[in-house]
């Protein structure tokens, strides 16, 4: 079993392209260094975010904790209610529920970070922006709008 993966070997790996199933702007250049290592509990992700695009809809887990570090660029993280300038050495932690959150590159430069979470077989994640909820069990993904969900 491999423990480490230099420098090298990451720059080496081709990056996966990756479009968020309800945001077309969310377009991720991935490479996914935590499943090489066999991590199962944990996906970690080296991410490069081209100017113009947005990282994710905005959003926020039930079940799964993430975090980000800020390796390189700058981007603007909307937290909640607050958008924010970030840049390198910035973390941000989304303990779950947490506030809503997305990031995205206005800027001229590609922004690169590290993402993290918990690679958990159930979650529920919430998109208030566009008033949907999905819910991921059982090896699928199934979503609802906001309109059709009713309270018992």
């Amino acid at each position: 079993m491999k423990h480490l993966l230099s420098a090298s070997e990451i720059e080496e790996l081709a990056e996966t392209r990756h479009v968020h199933q309800f945001n077309e702007n969310a377009l991720r250049m991935t490479r996914s260094i935590g499943e090489i290592l066999d991590l199962e509990r944990l996906g970690i992700h080296l991410v490069r975010l081209q100017s113009g695009y947005e990282s994710t809809q905005f959003h926020y887990h039930e079940a799964t904790e993430e975090f980000l570090y800020i390796l390189s660029g700058r981007g603007i993280a909307e937290i909640g209610e607050e958008s924010t300038e970030i840049g390198p050495g910035d973390f941000m932690a989304f303990p779950c529920p947490s506030l809503p959150h997305t990031l995205r590159n206005p800027f001229d430069e590609d922004l690169v970070y590290l993402v993290g979470g918990e690679s958990r077989t159930f979650d529920v994640v919430h998109y208030p922006r566009i008033r949907r909820t999905m819910t991921k069990a059982q090896g699928h993904r199934r979503w609802s709008s906001w309109d059709d969900i009713h309270d018992v």
